[in-house]
Order: structure tokens, then C-alpha cells, then sequence
């Protein structure tokens, strides 16, 4: 990990809003309904997802395949690359209660490395905290003033980044455990028991206004996370360079 800094520091420095026109184009691979896609958009970037199943919310230009196979035909039109594999083969439910389900999910993480490196371009891959990712970056929500703390790790390939200071949490994440209901400041994002929530709860509590999908809000990650790291990704890029159209 590269200095400690404030993330409104890094966010003030570089500028998050270069306008409509002349955008660099990034990848949005495993791309879901796009909480990684609205960050980068807002630091600059014109989006482009790749799901292999149909994302009616993403709010950008979608396709729909296969990520690396997409990765591998037109990774040379962008100028950078996120992907977020699937994460229940490294999430801690799968570690601990729901572990004979292990073998079910499929671990995309050696594969997507290798293909985001083929690309030769600046690269991003995202993933939980228990994912078998080099720990270049790890994003809280309590960086970013939100009222979930959905901790995401981050490793970086061409390029660094800054390590937010990892802020003290608040106080507990409010629901149900083990039958006593406990009160705080952060919602659980996920599961559908346990005073876990409205829907409107979850998307205040995530930044996210686009989708009201339940699921597509568990599965996300805040726009704030990727907000600051676009932000360091248009740093590192020519802001003069030109990427071939598609």
C-alpha cells in the first residue's frame, strides 16, 4: 500500500468532473447493476459493462457475454480495465456457515487476473475482504460518510493508489442477533431477516438511486469506492491520450 491520505484530500486534488466530451473509456467486466460503473462515471470516465446475464438497471452501455472472453476482443478500445468477479467462492457465509456449498461457485479471480494482465492495460479487481487479492487498496464505508460499512478490497495492476485512513466504526450495524435486536448508525446491506431493512434503507445507506432490485443493491458496492479510485486511475492516465474506437 502506497501513503496514508484523507480521501476528500485526494478527491479535491484531482477533480472528479472532467465533462461529457473526451472522456477515457473504461471496462466494466462482471459489471452486475453498475455501482462500480456510476463512481467511475462520476470521476470522468465513459463506461462500458459486460455481464453474462442480462443487467436491466446498468445505467451505461451493455453487453452481454462473457467478461473475459469480451476482455480478450476488445480490451485494446479502453483505456483501463474493472472487474469484479463473482464473490461467493470467498465470501465469509461460504467460508463459515455455508461451506458445503463451496464447491458450487466458481473461483474467477486466477483467471481474471491473467486476463486483465494480457490486456496491457491499468487495471482494477475488486472483490470481499476473505478473496485471494493482493490488499493494494481497501475501501470502508465509513471513509465515505455512508451508513453501511461493507469493507472491499482492491488490487491495482499498472498504476497505485492512495490508502484512505481506515476510520473508526461508529457503533454496530443495527438488526437482529441471535435474538436481540441491537441499534446503530450502518445498515445490513444483505440477507432479507433480522430487521435488515428497507429497500429504500439500502440505497440511501449504499449512494445508489438507480435500481430498487434487492439483490442488485446486496451485490453491489457503493459508487463512492470507485469514485476515489477513478479519480487516481484519470491521474495516472494521459489525459490526452486516444484509445481506438470500438
Amino acid at each position: 500500500m502506497t501513503a496514508v491520505v484523507g480521501v476528500q484530500e485526494v478527491l479535491d486534488w484531482f477533480g472528479c468532473s472532467v465533462g461529457h466530451s473526451g472522456r477515457p473509456r473504461l471496462l466494466d467486466l462482471y459489471c452486475a447493476s453498475g455501482g462500480a460503473a456510476v463512481g467511475y462515471h462520476r470521476a470522468g470516465f465513459e463506461v462500458v459493462g459486460v455481464d453474462i446475464c442480462d443487467q436491466p438497471d446498468y445505467p451505461f452501455e451493455f453487453h452481454r457475454g462473457d467478461a473475459l472472453d469480451y476482455l480478450t476482443t476488445h480490451g485494446h478500445e479502453f483505456a483501463a480495465v474493472h472487474a469484479s468477479p463473482p464473490c461467493q467462492a470467498s465470501s465469509a457465509l461460504t467460508a463459515g456457515t455455508n461451506q458445503a456449498l463451496a464447491g458450487r461457485y466458481p473461483q474467477l479471480i486466477p483467471a481474471t487476473r491473467a486476463a486483465l494482465i494480457g490486456s496491457g492495460r491499468p487495471w482494477v479487481m475488486e472483490n470481499v475482504q476473505g478473496a485471494k487479492l493482493r490488499r493494494d487498496v481497501v475501501l470502508c464505508g465509513e471513509m465515505f460518510g455512508l451508513n453501511v460499512i461493507r469493507h472491499r478490497v482492491f488490487e491495482l495492476g499498472g498504476w497505485t493508489a492512495a490508502q484512505p485512513l481506515h476510520l473508526r466504526h461508529r457503533g454496530r450495524v443495527a438488526g437482529y442477533r441471535h435474538g436481540d435486536r441491537f441499534d446503530g448508525p450502518y445498515v445490513a446491506v444483505y440477507g432479507s431477516g433480522g430487521g435488515k431493512g428497507s429497500v429504500s434503507d439500502w440505497q440511501a445507506a449504499m449512494g445508489i438511486d438507480w435500481t430498487s432490485n434487492r439483490r442488485s443493491l446486496a451485490e453491489a458496492i457503493p459508487p463512492a469506492y470507485t469514485q476515489f479510485l477513478g479519480a487516481h486511475l484519470l491521474r495516472h492516465l494521459d489525459p490526452d491520450v486516444e484509445v481506438p474506437a470500438a
